[in-house]
């Protein structure tokens, strides 16, 4: 199967662009339901390019990362995420050596196959998002594969994805309603990374960059980019008195 033409969202005329960050979806999706995301960011001077998903070619989809990150017209940091089995795939994909990255952002990353597999698409929708707007969009989107929740990410996924041999930070964000991959399921994950931040999104399901809460998600993946460019001691608390 061919895999999705690369989706891209670039920095502004007139400013210079402030890093890259190539982007994974999960079950299902196509690189324009981050269109959101990708604008979001785009418009704060990132470079956010959106590849395919690695359910359908996993080989194609390491080929695209591979050459978007041999562009010269992308600069550093270099920031590899993802939603979904994209998050599960981009952490094995660095935690192998098989693609290099400055930081790792995760969405919704599953850590065990279905725990509560959904039987139709509404309850697809109910677990993916309460947006009303993004489940309009997935719902009137034919490109959306309809059912991929049910299916189990591939079992080899987990055995390469091993936190411990990831190098590079690494940002969490998983909704805290989340039945697909619950909150509590992926804290051991988490823990075993060298240098981990689990952002939690309160009244968020499965896709967590994508439900009612998605302007605090941007906005958290935004702060980690920027103390990924700056030094982790760029934005301090400072004593009142």
């Amino acid at each position: 199967m061919a895999v999705d033409k690369v989706a891209v969202w670039d920095n502004p005329e007139g400013l210079n662009p402030r890093g890259t960050v190539v982007f994974i979806p999960g079950r299902g999706e196509h690189p324009g339901v981050y269109e959101r995301l990708g604008t979001r960011l785009g418009a704060d001077a990132y470079r956010v390019r959106v590849v395919g998903d690695p359910t359908l070619d996993a080989d194609g989809v390491t080929e695209q990362v591979r050459a978007l990150w041999s562009d010269d017209n992308l600069p550093g940091p270099h920031v590899l995420a993802g939603s979904d089995t994209g998050a599960l795939f981009a952490a094995g994909l660095v935690a192998t050596g098989v693609v290099t990255a400055d930081a790792l952002v995760l969405s919704g990353l599953p850590v065990t196959g279905p725990t509560a597999p959904p039987a139709d698409w509404e309850g697809e929708l109910d677990a993916r998002t309460n947006c009303p707007t993004h489940r309009d969009r997935l719902t009137d989107d034919g490109a959306v594969r309809r059912g991929a929740l049910r299916s189990a990410p591939p079992s080899d996924w987990f055995g390469l994805a091993d936190p411990a041999a990831i190098g590079v930070p690494v940002l969490g964000l998983h909704g805290a309603d989340d039945v697909v991959s619950p909150l509590d399921a992926v804290r051991d994950w988490y823990a075993k990374v060298d240098a981990a931040r689990l952002v939690g999104l309160a009244g968020t399901g499965h896709d967590a960059l994508n439900n009612q809460t998605h302007r605090s998600a941007a906005a958290t993946v935004l702060l980690f980019l920027e103390r990924l460019r700056g030094g982790a001691e760029i934005i301090r608390d400072e004593p009142l008195r």
